[in-house]
């Protein structure tokens, strides 16, 4: 009875979590205006929307440059051009493009040894809505110093509001939502493990 319970209770817990993780990404659209930052990093994905938002931020001033991570290894400077939408002059002086990442931790990587080969401490995130909670952490994690500003896009096909009306959109929220606690779970322990402590100076020698 007392497992029952437990696990009644979990699942409530969780349930919960899920209302308030979707709230938040139901909310998270339309996209504050964002500061002015040193650059600005775009996570590829299934929508080229993200793509022509970050570009339009580039173009605004947002930030000195842009990078997009993930991008796909048959892709050309061209055609990611094509793309964005970018004025060419812009796009060819200004936007830097990543091949290396595969998934959300691979555009963490990407995008934190990007920031440090150009000095960068402030980045807008531009992804997808559902997709910037879990990118937040990621990006965080990998680069702790950086100041990251969301820059959600909303899903179309997702439907936030009424993401429980179809299988679909239940999935893809619900999958996302796992993967978020996952990345919770993992920050949660390694903070419990041991602080690096600041070196001791050495003893002087007896005069």
């Amino acid at each position: 009875m007392k497992t029952l319970a437990a696990l009644l209770i979990a699942l409530m817990i969780w349930g919960v979590g899920l209302l308030a993780f979707t709230g938040r990404v139901d909310h998270s659209t339309p996209a504050r205006e964002p500061p002015t930052a040193d650059g600005v990093v775009a996570l590829t994905g299934a929508s080229n929307l993200r793509l022509e938002a970050a570009t339009k931020l580039l173009e605004e001033g947002k930030g000195k440059r842009l990078l997009i991570s993930g991008v796909n290894r048959e892709a050309t400077r061209a055609d990611v051009q094509t793309v964005t939408k970018a004025v060419k002059p812009i796009y060819d002086c200004c936007v830097d493009l990543g091949f290396a990442a595969a998934n959300t931790v691979g555009n963490a990587i990407e995008t934190a040894e990007w920031a440090k080969s150009k000095g960068y401490k402030s980045l807008i995130v531009v992804t997808a809505d559902y997709h910037m909670p879990r990118s937040m952490l990621e990006l965080s994690a990998a680069m702790p110093g950086v100041a990251l500003y969301p820059y959600p896009i909303e899903t179309e096909s997702l439907a936030a509001r009424r993401w429980w009306k179809t299988s679909a959109s239940a999935r893809r929220m619900i999958v996302e939502y796992c993967k978020y606690l996952a990345i919770l779970g993992r920050e949660a322990f390694l903070g419990l493990g041991p602080k690096d402590k600041p070196a001791e100076p050495a003893a002087k020698e007896a005069s």
